[in-house]
C-alpha cells in the first residue's frame, strides 16, 4: 500500500484532473471536485495575474459551501499547478496567493525546486511533481516533493516517450508515496488499469477538454470527439519541449504535421505565454493525448466522471468474476 497524506487518502474516485493551459478555469475545477475527482488548473491561466486572487477565492468559497451543504458527500480537494521553470516571472506572486488560500495540493512542473517545496509545506500543502523519467523522479523526491506524476507516452501536452509499464515499475521499485499516472486514459477501465500497475491515481487531461465547462473553443472540443490516436503528432517544434498535438489543428494553421522541423529547447518560453511560437502552441495548435478515441461527444464534466465510475465498477466486477 502507498503512503498517502490525508488530503489524498480518501478521495471519492482515484482521478486527478490535470491542469491544462488556457482550458482549465474555476468552472471546470469546481465541477471536477464536486463530482469526486481532484480538479486543477495552472495559476498562469489567470490573466492578468491579479485575477488569480479572485479565482482562488471563488474555488475555496464555492467548495466550502458545497461541503457544508453535503457533509456526507464532500467534494474532492483542488490543486494548482505552478511552472517552476526560470521563464515563469510570476512564480513568486502566484505562490504568495496560493499561500494566502492554503491551496491543499500543488502540482509543480518543469524543474523540481527545494525552496518552492518548502514554501508549500509551510502552509500544509502537498506537492506532486510531474516527471518524464525515473531519473527526474529521483530528483523530485530528493528536493522534497511528496508525490510524483508519471507522465508517460501518449499523454497530452509535454509528454515522455516512456511506456507507462516501465515508468510505474521503475518508480515503485524505490518509492512508496503518492503516484499518479498520466497517458492516454479516458475510460473507467483505464483508471483501474493504472491502479493495477501500481499507481494510486489516474491523471487525466485531454478527455476534459471536450466538456461543457472547459475553456476551449468549440472547434477544439469537436475535433477531439472526431479524432483518435492516429490524429496525434509528437513534436518539439512549438515550445522546444516534445509534446502531443492534434494534427487537424496543425493543418488548420497551414503546416504539415508529418514534416515539422525540430526546435531549439533553449528558446522555450511557454510559461509566459508570450511570443509567436507560444501563441501557436497554446491558441492555434491544440495539445491532446492519444486516449481520445474513447471520447465521442461533448458532455458536462460530472456526466463524464459518472460514466467513468460505472465503467470502473463494471471492469472491476468482470475481472473479479462477479
Amino acid at each position: 500500500m502507498s503512503r498517502l497524506p490525508p488530503v489524498l487518502a480518501n478521495l471519492p474516485f482515484p482521478v486527478i484532473g490535470s491542469p491544462m493551459f488556457i482550458v482549465s478555469t474555476p468552472e471546470l475545477v469546481i465541477a471536477q471536485c464536486k463530482a469526486g475527482v481532484v480538479g486543477s488548473m495552472p495559476s498562469l491561466n489567470a490573466r492578468p495575474a491579479a485575477q488569480l486572487d479572485d479565482w482562488l477565492a471563488e474555488i475555496t468559497e464555492t467548495l466550502a459551501a458545497y461541503n457544508q451543504a453535503n457533509p456526507d458527500n464532500p467534494a474532492a480537494p483542488f490543486a494548482i499547478n505552478q511552472i517552476v521553470h526560470k521563464s515563469n516571472d510570476r512564480l513568486e506572486h502566484d505562490m504568495q496567493l496560493c499561500a494566502k488560500y492554503k491551496v491543499p495540493i500543488m502540482i509543480t512542473s518543469l524543474g523540481a525546486r527545494e525552496d518552492v517545496n518548502q514554501a508549500i509545506h509551510g502552509w500544509g500543502g502537498v506537492v506532486l511533481h510531474d516527471v518524464i523519467s525515473n531519473v527526474f523522479a529521483h530528483k523530485a523526491i530528493e528536493k522534497g516533493a511528496d508525490g510524483l506524476i508519471a507522465v508517460a507516452a501518449g499523454a497530452g501536452g509535454h509528454a515522455s516517450v516512456k511506456s507507462p509499464f516501465a515508468m510505474i515499475q521503475e518508480i515503485r521499485d524505490w518509492f512508496d508515496g503518492p503516484l499518479a499516472l498520466s497517458g492516454s486514459m479516458a475510460s473507467g477501465g483505464a483508471i483501474l488499469a493504472a491502479q493495477a500497475m501500481g499507481a494510486d491515481f489516474a491523471y487525466i487531461g485531454s478527455a476534459f477538454i471536450a466538456t461543457r465547462e472547459a475553456r476551449a473553443v468549440e472547434g477544439y472540443k469537436q475535433m477531439i470527439t472526431e479524432s483518435n490516436s492516429d490524429d496525434i503528432v509528437y513534436s518539439n517544434f512549438y515550445t522546444g519541449v516534445h509534446g502531443n498535438y492534434l494534427k487537424g489543428s496543425i493543418r488548420n494553421a497551414g503546416m504539415d504535421p508529418d514534416n515539422l522541423p525540430d526546435s531549439d529547447p533553449s528558446k522555450m518560453n511557454f510559461a509566459s505565454g508570450e511570443g509567436e511560437s507560444s501563441a501557436k502552441a497554446w491558441k492555434d495548435i491544440w495539445g491532446c493525448g492519444q486516449g481520445i478515441g474513447a471520447i465521442h461527444e461533448v458532455l458536462p464534466a460530472a456526466e463524464l466522471i459518472a460514466r467513468w465510475k460505472r465503467e470502473y465498477a463494471e471492469t472491476r466486477a468482470r475481472l473479479c468474476g462477479s
